[in-house]
């Protein structure tokens, strides 16, 4: 993967490289050393390659234990509309549906690599041109890139929630692919809780503010900026979508 030599400020030479098992590590206890090592090599293949097997940990698990069109059935019936429209079909009409269905969910998880290089791309170019812009910052789009990706890490916590739940017997008519670990409020509410309240309860999500936390204070360092700077670009963006996927929760 990428492995980009750029320029460094003064005083970023005066500790040993880390390796990328200590970057991973870092990330977890002490996660400055590991943004601080971004501006020495910008190389983000270990994330990306622990992102991978993980997730595809995911997949051998959810196919084995609960089943992909058991995965579309139960996300069309955490949707009040879909479930209605569904139950109004016969009997062949839902099976094929439901194949359908299933198989394009099976598809999305098997291209996991591409969806997730192209997302942190996004991510890494929005928070790039917010610490820049916004805040006088002198970040690369490679040295975010690399932020995004081990700032991403502790999200592999949840995976292996999720791997842990299916094989403890968790029952297949209750895994829901969008929610799968009990790291927030959302998930211990029932499905016919209001939208808009279950939307922003599953937004207050532990893992999620912790991997948030590690990008403010990565693209901090690595533009050269206050801290606080970092979390007012990170959080206002946060706060946004989670405001936004609320709205659309209400209108639709």
């Amino acid at each position: 993967m990428s492995d980009i030599s750029v320029p460094v400020m003064p005083g970023a030479l005066d500790t040993p490289p880390l390796t990328q098992g200590q970057r991973v590590i870092y990330t977890f206890t002490a996660p400055s050393k590991t943004f601080k090592d971004i501006m020495r090599s910008t190389s983000w293949w270990l994330p990306f390659l622990l992102s991978v097997i993980f997730t595809y940990a995911l997949f051998g698990a959810v196919g084995a234990k609960v089943g992909w069109q058991q995965v579309a059935e139960n996300s069309i019936k955490q949707n009040p509309k879909q479930s209605e429209q569904f139950d109004k079909l016969t009997p062949d009409q839902r099976a094929t549906q439901l194949k359908i269905a299933g198989m394009v969910t099976e598809g999305i998880f098997a291209v996991f690599p591409i969806i997730s290089l192209i997302s942190v791309a996004i991510i890494a170019g929005v928070l790039m041109a917010t610490i820049n812009f916004g805040f006088a910052g002198k970040a690369s789009f490679w040295q975010v890139f690399a932020v995004v990706w081990y700032g991403g890490l502790p999200g592999l916590l949840k995976v292996v929630m999720g791997v842990a739940a299916l094989f403890a017997g968790m029952a297949p008519e209750s895994f829901n692919s969008q929610n799968f670990s009990g790291t927030n409020i959302g998930y211990y509410l029932s499905p016919d809780t209001a939208k808009p309240l279950l939307r922003l309860a599953t937004s207050l999500d532990a893992v999620t503010i912790w991997t948030l936390v590690l990008y403010a204070i990565g693209i901090s360092i690595v533009a050269g900026v206050k801290r606080s700077s970092g979390f007012v670009a990170v959080f206002a963006w946060w706060i946004l979508i989670v405001l936004g996927g609320v709205g659309l929760a209400a209108i639709f």
